[in-house]
């Protein structure tokens, strides 16, 4: 069946099968946009098609809604499927899982990032530090390069440990940063 009008569009959807779960439409919207695509679902009081674009197995698929008022041509390819199916889904629970440890790694090194009763002045110069140096939190002291610690109030003269160069490299980096910042030492 093809059809020419929104109006039409929606009366046809709400007296045959033509928007029925699993069939293959080639629909033109009234932007322009021209797409072959299978009818996931649709709500009628909504008036919206929810169509996934793309049908070969196993190919990444692109979902799409479109309120039907939007159709300006639409014409029934075949029947199919139902998309839904869940004997016919296949989820990859390898790459899942990865997926989510990768994140959960991920948010807890950003978590190891924020400095817990800290002063909003030491974690601007701990991020500032962490874009050039490693650094970690032990407690409310910056340690840089697993050696140089810098305490309260974060000026280079509050930074120890470490070798000379070490030591040296890091003063210069804070104190460029708090230029940069434009942070005063609070006492």
């Amino acid at each position: 069946m093809a059809t020419d009008s929104a109006a039409a569009a929606a009366a046809a959807a709400a007296n045959s099968d033509d928007f029925a779960i699993g069939c293959f439409l080639s629909i033109q919207t009234t932007f322009g946009d021209e797409f072959e695509a299978q009818v996931v679902a649709f709500d009628a009081p909504s008036n919206i098609l929810v169509l996934q674009e793309g049908s070969k197995a196993g190919s990444r698929r692109n979902l799409r809604l479109l309120k039907a008022d939007y159709i300006k041509h639409f014409t029934f390819l075949r029947h199919g499927e139902d998309p839904l199916d869940p004997s016919k889904c296949y989820i990859d629970l390898g790459a899942l899982r990865a997926r989510e440890q990768s994140a959960l790694r991920q948010a807890e090194a950003e978590a190891e990032k924020i400095g817990v009763g800290v002063t909003s002045e030491a974690q601007s110069i701990f991020d500032a530090l962490s874009k050039t140096l490693p650094v970690r939190w032990d407690k409310s002291i910056i340690v840089v390069m697993n050696e140089v610690r810098v305490c309260s109030p974060y000026v280079p003269e509050s930074v120890s440990g470490g070798t000379p160069s070490a030591n040296e490299r890091v003063k210069k980096v804070l104190e460029l940063e708090r230029k940069r910042l434009q942070v005063r030492p609070t006492q």
